[in-house]
């Protein structure tokens, strides 16, 4: 199993907002994808901004390269995503995961 992690900053006042969008577009869509175990949405806020945290789980790096292309180190963003987000990580992080729930 590998997970994908995406982080992204927004202002503290567009945060409910943000994630609402992400939970209406942005899940549904890694959902859909062959190969996808789960997502998760994680959010801090902290000092006026909100960071965000996508942790998507996927069965192989061959469907996470389905969902994301050839570059799958490369962040995907959604349409709307410039007007919430002031800090876009251009690129994610993959790890094995090598112990959790979902493999007990």
């Amino acid at each position: 199993m590998i997970m994908r992690i995406w982080h992204g900053v927004s202002e503290e006042a567009l945060s409910d907002a943000y994630g609402q969008y992400i939970e209406e577009t942005g899940i549904p869509m890694y959902q859909a994808h062959k190969g996808n175990l789960g997502v998760y949405l994680l959010r801090r806020i902290k000092d006026g901004k909100a960071e965000f945290y996508l942790l998507s789980m996927w069965d192989s790096y061959e469907a996470i390269q389905a969902f994301a292309g050839p570059d799958i180190d490369k962040a995907t963003f959604f349409d709307k995503d410039k007007d919430y987000l002031i800090e876009m990580e251009p690129n994610v992080s993959h790890f094995e995961v090598l112990m959790g729930p979902e493999l007990e």
